[in-house]
């Protein structure tokens, strides 16, 4: 995964000018359709009519590499959800900040009645 642009100035601002930063406390999951980029300006999935939310997740830290502790479990989509390509990690569960992005190693169209699943483990975030 790569870090957001404002994951990026808030640590170094943090480290290399001591400015406060405080980490959120819970993380959210998002699902995105397109590349959401440094800027998170990719389309997530719709809220509208489609059961899609973003979802809480959870990471434990090992060396340089933080991983899923717990799987990530979509509501069943309500209606297409379009082709899953990219996830990103965000500070709130609406609105909020990018925090972290990637893109998937296999795409996932999602159609009606569909579940999309992370199992644990199947998402890291590596520093080197």
């Amino acid at each position: 995964m790569s870090f957001s642009n404002y994951l990026e100035t808030e640590l170094l601002d943090h480290v290399f000018t001591n400015s406060a930063y405080t980490a959120p406390t819970t993380l959210y999951l998002a699902l995105f359709t397109s590349n959401p980029d440094e800027d998170g300006s990719g389309s997530e999935i719709s809220t509208s009519g489609t059961a899609y939310v973003r979802k809480t997740v959870a990471f434990s830290v090992s060396g340089n590499t933080a991983t899923t502790s717990s799987a990530v479990e979509f509501d069943t989509a309500t209606a297409s959800w379009g082709t899953v390509s990219h996830v990103g990690v965000y500070d709130a569960s609406s609105a909020g900040n990018l925090l972290a992005y990637a893109a998937l190693d296999t795409s996932k169209t999602i159609a009606s009645g569909d579940v999309f699943r992370v199992p644990a483990g199947d998402l890291d975030i590596t520093l080197d």
